[in-house]
């Protein structure tokens, strides 16, 4: 920007040049845009000319041409600068909120990218799977979102909304995680967002956004006011040049020129005021009496303004008196222009203070000294010390000595003397060589220059002069000073040339002074208060002056005269200033002719003048503010600085930055904008840009509706009172505008508001609608009130949402064709579409729970009626997809699973409508597939046991809990008939060891995973649950019965065809069977227990038929082996002593025995006998899974089997064993109670009576033998010895 001080003396030439360099490079003027459409405000007529006011009001502002739009923005800027360069009301505030920078599409892009590209491992950054997960949904669910690219779109998303909306998503996930020794989670969380950071970044920083603007980039500090007038270029369109034209010719870096046109609007403002009172021409208010209190307000507020104007700063002047103005000017309603009784100045209150500064350079003609003599200089001021230059000689009398002095003489006396030491002894004073005096005022000259200098008498230094520099400064407070001839009638009483002082005592006093020489206070004085200056023609009867001007005031009338008009158009200037006046002094025409000097005159003023006319912007600066309608010029300032605000690069919601609010104060307070019109055009324009997709923030709409709302209500928030018609209707008008705009909104809260940003919003917009809804600001809206406008806003939400929902699904589309393609679709693909819709649906409602929920918190029924009213659409759908489905299927119960495991963990949905009709809807589903079920395994049961084999299969129901298995409804069967299970593929890890039947396997599968599956339904109706347990409990009760006793009649027709010899080995079919059992036992005790006595006392009767079932099968098990025992012990009867074939047989081996080895009868009968327990003892062992049964089992057998044998023997006490009787009978009894032993059969039951007993009989019996044989048992002895062979 061109320097406001630089000099503005290049040619015309020149500065169009200039213009055609600037040009090109203007931005395009934003300008007051033609009407806006839609605007439902009519946008106060502006004139088309700032110089034309009322009278062009009709003209409405879309009809305003490019030439009426760029002068109304001209006469704007010029108001605009005016406020920027001496501001007195307001000051850009410090304790905004800081607005971030805004996100674009091609940076959403690029953020998606970024995140897609670390999601398929192309970057660096190191992550585990659970941050990559986290990243995973939030790259599906929030960056792919189109309610977020909308977002973006409208300029109302920031890079911390992203990174926000991460952490509140991360944050539930790490609370979830289990807790890690010596890893807070808070360390987890920092770790994850400096990952997203990274991610965030990418190779470049985002943050650091290239080639930016600079005012831009700055927009949110506080500016400087070139900064200002730059950003206020660009909002109204200005170019370069004409900023520079503008700045230099109303001199706004000129602070008393700002300050004396603050005065001549206030004045302005006043006699408008008093015009209208006498008028009675009044805005139509909506009370009679309001049109007098308008008059009070506008004087208050003129005179808060006078106050803060006198409050400024201007240096040195009178505390007292500025103290007593200001009391004065708060009081009055008026300036009392002649007011006799007003406060008079003193001379002592305009008393100033100079500061000098004397540089003595060097001496010339000095002969009269010899050249090696000593001479220095002295300085004073008269009335002041004395100071002295350094010494140096003659021969070279130069120095360079500053000495500075203050005083407060206007016309100060300075004498300079120059000496040379005195040689002689009795010299008192060194010898003076010359003098200076000297006259000098803040007008004179401050280089150095030659003075000659008075000497003494009989001086041979006849051409001694000095070079010396006199700097006077001009003190703030003196804004103009010099000689001037003058006579009036109160002061200066005599024509004669004075030296005059303008002083400005505060902002409101001034004072014409003049002085004397060597005097502090004026001679005289006149206060400028109430005069009024202007040119006026010579007055041919004052001898003395050229150039005239008078300053004129009711009873009093003063004449200047100066000798050359560039003194005069000065003095004028400055008293213009001081003097507070509307009317503007012209100089006359003939000024010129008659300059003494016969130059053409050009001062500053004059030249920026000339080119501001040339270029056609006179009338801007010389109109009068106080006849322009400031109404429609600041709702166009506003309207232009909103725009420029939505369009920078941060995202500020519509919030003004400090510097544009600290103008539009600024403004506003100057020139006299009522709040209420203010707060009114606000809302008006944040509201259409609300309705037009921007994001605006709620708190902000808020403000100023209460604002406008307290006004029109007489809460006057800003002082006041007084009410227009206009201002009511408008405000009614926005009223409603604004209620249907936040209903709007709330309807559309998931894309208002996505994923609850910008935080609190959506909260702020339903306090706002509450405030809204008030019918004035004392008494509350009822509560009811607004919870009805809500309920219907959410009514409408749910539709939105749904509709939009089923359009992104694919659902219901709008075009025919599609439609017709969706009637056609096969069941299964409606079924398929229905549950994703579903899936669609919950992760909706959830992320309302999760980002809207806390907003609605004062109505949180109301939350889950929008959920019920978004239900009950989806009814619809689902209604129609599962009629579409074939009976007796199956597919549908995930969607149920899905639904239900969604709405029983909500509180508010728990068994609510949707919820209940699902239930409704799934009961006879249910209901038919238990039945159909219950029908298909008692046929599996039954047809399973007619052609079972008994074979063992691999266990797999007891892994069933452990497992993910595919719920029933998704395997492959074809009810009611159910083949026989096939183990899948997938169970193989899963085998451990042989165990039931296919049959009894296939049966506990199908009850465990129908009891699962019903239980993975988790019924949320508490009695039907109750029932289907009990069914199900029931039902496997049942079945577990009917599959003990098929296995029972199985088992005894096995044994029935096993031989009762000892080649009997037990089949495996057998070890099945008693799996079989065993395993029913495991299964009855998981599937058929239920809570409760009744039910659970009935139901042990399955326990109690195991029980009996499986005793009677090792009844029957060992009746087998005794029957075996029992026939080796038959064969062993052939040998009694006394029968014929015991005769035959000894003898015959007697014989025999001479002759070959023959073998040792009875042995291979006893290693035949214990080869047969010891193998089915390996295998049932090996094969029943049961180590109770098995126990049982050998307990019965060898309690059994030696009760046998004792019964044999005791049939045989009266007679003597055969001696092979006796050997086998002992190798049987000592190997069984050996191998009974062995597999665990415990001492009380091996050592019994009926064991004492076979064994004392037996011993005696050896003993008998030995005795008579002689040795005949060969080492066979019931004796314990571990040597005894084995045979």
């Amino acid at each position: 920007m061109l320097d406001p001080s630089s000099s503005e003396e290049d040619s015309d030439e020149g500065l169009e040049e200039e213009s055609r360099a600037v040009l090109p490079r203007a931005p395009p003027a934003p300008g007051p845009a033609p009407a806006r459409e839609g605007r439902r405000e009519a946008q106060g007529p502006g004139s088309p000319s700032p110089s034309v006011h009322s009278e062009a009001r009709d003209e409405p502002e879309g009809q305003l041409d490019a030439e009426q739009e760029r002068r109304v923005r001209l006469q704007l800027y010029v108001l605009v600068v005016r406020c920027i360069a001496h501001p007195f009301n307001a000051k850009q505030p410090t304790d905004m909120a800081r607005r971030q920078q805004k996100l674009n599409k091609q940076q959403l892009q690029l953020l998606k990218e970024r995140f897609q590209a670390f999601l398929n491992g192309e970057t660096q950054i190191v992550a585990d799977e659970a941050f990559c997960n986290a990243v995973r949904s939030y790259y599906e669910v929030f960056l792919k979102s189109d309610r977020v690219a909308r977002m973006v779109q409208s300029g109302g998303c920031s890079a911390n909304d992203f990174r926000e909306v991460f952490k509140k998503n991360i944050e539930k996930r790490v609370r979830s995680l289990p807790e890690i020794d010596g890893l807070s989670k808070e360390t987890v969380l920092s770790s994850w967002i400096a990952k997203y950071d990274a991610i965030y970044r990418g190779e470049e920083d985002l943050c650091k956004q290239p080639n930016r603007m600079a005012l831009s980039a700055v927009s949110e500090l506080i500016l400087s006011k070139e900064q200002l007038y730059e950003m206020f270029q660009q909002i109204l369109g200005i170019k370069k040049l004409e900023h520079q034209l503008l700045y230099n010719a109303c001199q706004l870096d000129n602070a008393d020129e700002q300050a004396a046109q603050i005065r001549r609007e206030l004045d302005g403002r006043l006699q408008l005021a008093e015009k209208m009172a006498k008028e009675r021409k009044f805005p139509k208010f909506i009370a009679k009496e309001m049109e007098t209190m308008y008059i009070e307000e506008l004087r208050s507020s003129v005179n808060l303004l006078m106050a803060n104007l006198e409050s400024l700063p201007v240096s040195k002047g009178g505390p007292e008196f500025k103290l007593q103005k200001l009391k004065r000017s708060q009081n009055s309603a008026f300036l009392d222009i002649g007011d006799e009784n007003e406060i008079q100045l003193s001379k002592s209150d305009v008393v100033l203070s100079f500061t000098l500064e004397i540089v003595i350079m060097e001496v010339q003609g000095l002969k009269s000294v010899a050249p090696n003599r000593i001479v220095y200089c002295t300085m004073e001021v008269e009335g002041g010390e004395k100071l002295q230059t350094d010494q140096a000689e003659a021969s070279r009398p130069q120095w360079g000595t500053q000495g500075d002095f203050t005083t407060t003489h206007p016309r100060p006396v300075v004498k300079v003397k120059l000496f040379t030491e005195s040689t002689g002894v009795l010299a008192l004073e060194d010898k003076e060589l010359g003098r200076v005096i000297l006259y000098p005022t803040s007008n004179s000259s401050k280089s150095a220059e030659l003075h000659r200098m008075i000497v003494p008498k009989n001086s041979q230094d006849s051409d001694l002069k000095i070079k010396l520099a006199v700097r006077m400064d001009k003190p703030p407070h003196m804004k103009h000073s010099g000689y001037l001839y003058a006579i009036g009638q109160k002061v200066w009483k005599r024509w004669k040339k004075r030296y005059f002082v303008l002083v400005q005592v505060s902002q409101y006093t001034f004072a014409m002074c003049s002085y004397r020489e060597k005097k502090s206070e004026p001679q005289e004085l006149m206060q400028l208060e109430g005069y009024t200056v202007d040119y006026t023609d010579p007055h041919p009867g004052l001898q003395g002056g050229r150039m005239f001007f008078n300053a004129v005031k009711e009873g009093d009338t003063v004449i200047f005269a100066s000798d050359d008009e560039q003194d005069r158009i000065l003095w004028v200037q400055a008293m213009y200033r001081a003097t507070g006046q509307s009317y503007k002094p012209i100089p006359a025409i003939q000024a010129q002719k008659l300059n003494p000097k016969g130059g053409a005159l050009h001062t500053d003023a004059q030249l920026y003048a000339d080119r501001f006319q040339k270029h056609g912007m006179d009338e801007f600066i010389s109109a009068n503010p106080c006849k322009l309608d400031h109404a429609f010029l600041f709702r166009l300032l506003q309207r232009q600085t909103l725009d420029h605000r939505l369009n920078d690069s941060y995202s500020c919601l519509g919030w003004f930055s400090p510097g544009q609010v600290f103008v539009l104060d600024e403004y506003c307070a100057r020139y006299g904008v009522r709040g209420c019109h203010r707060h009114l055009c606000y809302l008006t324009e944040l509201m259409e840009h609300s309705e037009n997709g921007a994001v605006i923030d709620p708190t902000l709409l808020h403000y100023s509706f209460a604002f406008c709302a307290s006004h029109v209500h007489g809460n006057r928030p800003d002082g006041i009172g007084t009410v227009s018609m206009e201002e009511k209707e408008r405000f009614e008008e926005i009223k409603e505008r604004l209620c249907f705009l936040l209903e709007n909104q709330i309807s559309h809260f998931r894309y208002c508001f996505p994923f609850g940003r910008p935080e609190g919003a959506l909260k702020a917009t339903l306090s706002l609608l509450e405030r809204v809804l008030m019918k004035d600001i004392a008494s509350p809206i009822p509560a009811e009130e607004v919870k009805k406008v809500v309920r219907k806003c959410l009514e409408k939400a749910a539709l939105i949402n749904y509709t939009r929902l089923t359009e992104y699904a694919k659902i219901e589309g709008p075009a025919e064709k599609e439609t017709e393609t969706m009637n056609q679709a096969s069941p299964a693909r409606k079924l398929e579409d229905i549950l994703h819709l579903a899936e669609l649906c919950i992760e909706v409602l959830q992320q309302n729970e999760e980002h809207h929920a806390e907003a609605f918190a004062w109505w949180p029924d109301l939350l889950a009626e929008h959920a019920e009213k978004f239900w009950a659409l989806f009814t619809v759908d689902m209604d129609t997809a599962l009629e579409a489905q074939p009976q007796d299927s199956w597919d549908s119960f995930p969607l149920f699973q899905l639904l239900n495991n969604f709405l029983r963990n909500d509180t508010l949905l728990c068994n609510g409508k949707f919820h209940k009709h699902l239930q409704e809807i799934f009961v006879p589903l249910v209901v038919r597939y238990v039945d159909l079920m219950e029908s298909s395994i008692a046929q599996s049961i039954h047809r399973g046991f007619e052609q079972e084999t008994w074979q063992p299969v691999k266990n797999i129901a007891n892994s069933l809990p452990n497992v993910a298995l595919p719920k029933v409804p998704s395997l492959p069967l074809n009810l009611p008939q159910i083949p026989s299970i096939s183990t899948p593929s997938w169970m193989a890890p899963l085998y451990e060891s042989t165990n039931g039947s296919a049959t009894s396997e296939d049966l506990f599968w199908k009850l465990d995973a129908l009891q699962m599956f019903v239980l993975d339904l988790h019924w949320p109706e508490q009695e039907f649950a109750h029932h289907l347990e009990q069914r199900l409990k029931l039902m496997a009760s049942d079945m577990i019965e009917a599959c003990v006793k098929r296995t029972r009649t199985a088992f005894e027709l096995k044994l029935q065809k096993a031989s009762k010899t000892t080649d009997l080995r037990i089949p495996a079919s057998v070890c099945t069977m008693f799996n079989v059992l065993v395993d029913a036992k495991k299964q009855s005790t998981k599937l058929c227990a239920l809570d409760g006595g009744q039910e659970q006392q009935y139901h042990s009767k399955i326990d109690d038929l195991i029980d009996s079932t499986v005793k009677e099968i090792i009844s029957m098990l060992v009746s087998k082996f005794v029957a075996v025992l029992e026939g080796v012990l038959s064969k062993l009867s052939r040998y009694d002593e006394g029968t014929f074939f015991s005769s035959i047989l000894s003898f015959t081996v007697k014989a025999a025995a001479k002759y070959v080895d023959v073998p040792k009868p009875g042995m291979d009968l006893a290693d035949t006998y214990i080869m047969f327990v010891r193998q089915n003892q390996d295998i049932l062992r090996e094969k029943v899974n049961e180590e109770m049964y098995i126990e049982k089992l050998f307990d019965q057998w060898y309690s059994s089997s030696m009760k046998v044998i004792c019964v044999w023997l005791a049939d045989r006490l009266d007679l003597q064993l055969h001696i092979y009787q006796l050997k086998t009978l002992i190798k049987i009894v000592k190997k069984t109670y050996r191998d009974f032993r062995l597999q665990g059969v415990l001492e009380g039951t091996l050592n019994s009576k009926t064991y004492d007993t076979l064994h004392r009989r037996l011993t005696v019996e050896e003993a008998t033998a030995s005795v008579s044989e002689g040795g005949g048992l060969q080492g066979i002895t019931m004796k314990d010895s571990d040597e005894e062979e084995e045979g």
